[in-house]
């Protein structure tokens, strides 16, 4: 059955290759898209999965710092730090800024913090090191390496001249990429030398993290405190929110294309073999062997098809990733399996769509 499907298949090679080259692209898009997304996901909320703190203050109207808006006085981080059970205390800053250099420039995520607290900074440096002074600035390395920025060169913030120290990892969220000055720097960038957007609190071992919470909020009015990894799944909740909806329309899109392209062969390929079909039901043929044929059919151009996209998936990203260094993909073992699952489920509907041309299909046929 197998080797006969595969005959009548490589009987149209032209046709054959069309729609296994639609199949695999359409396979690649949906793997792309995955990929982007772990990348996404994980470069936006990298900063706040590897931070250290125990911790985070913030104003009541803010849950998350992807897209909402805290605001915070520095002198309230005093009042927290004489809560019993509290070890630390670190103010950061965040705000959207232009960076310039020779004639571009483009916009980053900026994170002020007080290096000496060692809390909200860069969570990975990939090259060179963190702030020390004012006049020093950490990118990403993305952007860094879409900018063709390195080392010792220096970047225009507003009116301010900052030198690049370090290049830092996990702080790529696509449309934005992080970047690292001293909380005093982004302070006088913004104007207010007291403001804050979040405290980072960590606390002493054993302690009773709900019971420093409640008195955070009795010290400091209007704000609300999250533990580490509820504020972690709030970010991450905020990022799907944003941008999942995207992702799984398009992959719905591609799965009804994949499934119409292939229904589309299959059907042609049967009336195209109408009269063998006809014989083979003369002829007595076992049951389920004529749909079995429409099935193996759509199961090897699946088939195909994925191995051409897997084939073609790897140069295509890295060749993605190099053009335009901000997209930044993560693929898995799972992402993949996920992807060749569904297309195969779209493979057997594609089979039971088509196979209603079987049933206008006469043994009688066969004489005709």
């Amino acid at each position: 059955m197998i080797s006969y499907s595969a005959k009548i298949l490589t009987g149209q090679p032209l046709r054959l290759a069309i729609t296994v080259a639609g199949i695999s692209l359409c396979i690649v898009l949906m793997l792309f898209l995955l990929a982007a997304y772990h990348g996404v996901a994980d470069g936006s909320v990298d900063y706040i999965r590897k931070n250290r703190s125990d911790l985070w203050v913030l104003s009541s109207n803010a849950w998350n710092i992807l897209r909402g808006s805290s605001i915070l006085l520095t002198a309230d981080a005093a009042r927290i730090e004489g809560i019993n059970g509290v070890k630390s205390v670190s103010s950061v800053l965040f705000l959207l800024t232009g960076i310039r250099k020779d004639g571009q420039q483009a916009t980053v995520y900026l994170a002020g913090f007080d290096p000496e607290a060692d809390l909200g900074g860069p969570p990975d440096i990939v090259q060179g090191r963190t702030v020390n002074g004012d006049d020093e600035i950490v990118l990403d390395r993305d952007f860094a390496r879409k900018f063709n920025l390195s080392l010792g060169e220096s970047v225009r913030v507003r009116d301010t001249l900052l030198e690049i120290v370090g290049i830092s990892d996990g702080t790529n969220a696509l449309v934005i990429q992080y970047a690292f000055v001293t909380l005093r720097r982004a302070q006088q960038l913004i104007g207010y030398p007291g403001m804050a957007t979040c405290f980072l609190v960590t606390t002493e071992p054993g302690a009773n993290i709900r019971a420093i919470s409640e008195g955070i909020k009795k010290k400091v009015s209007g704000v609300e405190v999250y533990d580490h990894e509820t504020f972690l799944k709030n970010n991450i909740r905020e990022l799907q929110v944003g941008f999942l909806p995207f992702i799984y329309t398009v992959a719905a899109i591609g799965v009804v294309v994949l499934t119409a392209i292939l229904s589309l062969l299959l059907s042609v390929n049967i009336l195209e073999r109408r009269k063998d079909f006809a014989v083979f039901k003369t002829l007595g043929s076992p049951r389920g062997f004529v749909s079995g044929m429409v099935i193996s059919q759509s199961a090897l151009i699946s088939l195909a098809g994925c191995i051409a996209a897997i084939t073609l998936y790897f140069p295509l990203v890295n060749f993605i990733e190099r053009v335009t260094p901000e997209i930044s993909t993560r693929t898995s073992i799972w992402q993949m399996s996920a992807v060749v699952a569904v297309v195969l489920a779209m493979s057997v509907v594609s089979s039971l769509i088509s196979m209603q041309r079987l049933r206008g299909i006469y043994a009688l046929e066969a004489f005709s």
